[in-house]
């Protein structure tokens, strides 16, 4: 598989990474032994970028891929997150950016894996009641202790971005990209490619709204949490599907499916862009896999940025509560 530099890091990942997310159950019902073989198959497939956080399940997402993992670790670049801890009222959660808490995060998160070192640790929320100096500086520290060989930043906009730099070189931001929300990845990536800092891309299929498997709310599980989501509600929906059919549209014509072709798209954008598509199933990471022979013209890059203009999503990223704690 092509690799892709991360930043001035010296680190390389496959240029198609996986996101662990749905195994979950954040997107129904979940499957372990099903998630291992979708992440055995990836790692076959060339993926080398697992991507993992401590909130997903709650540690329950950094166990399972630890299990993947045996036997398997030197054929993998693992990627977890720190940073959001559970609500004890039961709201949204809570960001955690203390230095003290980096530390033992990191400590939990290595012992959930399996795992004497993390490739790339990203703080998954920008915590505004801790100076980002402060919180990188013990993202540092992990480093100089050899428990992580590089670190990075989810959701942060550029004045962070940079402010967090200066402190230690960034290898990647995450944050969320596809055709249909890209207006504020399209805004920092300047910022990125002029500090040399890797774009990871997730949700790059817009949770599943790109693929063209929903085209109603009754497409989605009972309990399935994109049902809280703003896109997939009423017109919102509405509106997007429309956009769908086009790309479902061009797809055919070029021989491949929505997904491909959108992956396809965002891989266009630049070398310096790393899609982690999610799933839980072998055959969606296959299908996803099959972007990388998808080859767009410039002409054909053009006509489906065309076809979802920047803003083109109806529905914010988030529901309101969580819109507070992205892009900060």
């Amino acid at each position: 598989m092509e690799q892709r530099s991360l930043g001035k890091s010296g680190l390389s990942v496959g240029a198609m990474g996986l996101g662990l997310m749905s195994m979950s159950g954040v997107y129904g019902k979940p499957d372990d032994d099903e998630s291992i073989r979708t992440i055995h198959k990836a790692l076959d497939l060339g993926v080398t970028l697992l991507d993992s956080s401590d909130m997903y399940g709650w540690g329950q997402n950094e166990q399972l891929l630890g299990r993947a993992l045996k036997g398997q670790r030197d054929r993998a670049f693992v990627v977890t997150k720190f940073g959001q801890v559970q609500n004890p009222a039961g709201g949204p959660n809570l960001v955690d950016g203390r230095p003290e808490y980096v530390k033992q995060a990191c400590d939990a998160s290595l012992t959930r894996l399996g795992i004497d070192l993390i490739d790339l640790y990203f703080q998954h929320r920008i915590d505004p009641k801790v100076p980002i100096e402060d919180t990188v500086g013990a993202m540092s520290r992990l480093v100089e202790a050899g428990k992580v060989r590089a670190i990075g930043l989810c959701e942060a906009a550029p004045a962070t971005v940079r402010r967090a730099h200066e402190v230690r070189p960034l290898a990647a931001l995450q944050s969320e990209y596809s055709l249909l929300y890209r207006k504020e990845a399209e805004e920092i990536l300047p910022t990125l490619r002029e500090l040399g800092i890797a774009y990871m891309a997730y949700s790059p299929i817009g949770r599943s709204l790109l693929s063209g498997t929903v085209h109603s709310a009754s497409d989605l599980p009972e309990g399935d949490r994109r049902l809280a989501h703003p896109r997939f509600q009423g017109e919102n929906l509405t509106k997007n599907v429309g956009i769908v059919t086009k790309l479902e549209a061009m797809a055919k014509q070029k021989g491949c499916t929505p997904p491909q072709l959108v992956l396809a798209w965002l891989l266009a954008q630049g070398p310096d862009i790393v899609p982690i598509p999610g799933t839980k199933r072998v055959s969606r990471v296959e299908e996803n896999v099959g972007a990388l022979n998808v080859k767009l013209s410039a002409d054909e890059v053009q006509r489906i940025s065309e076809i979802a203009p920047v803003g083109a999503g109806a529905g914010p990223r988030y529901p309101e509560a969580q819109l507070k704690g992205v892009y900060i």
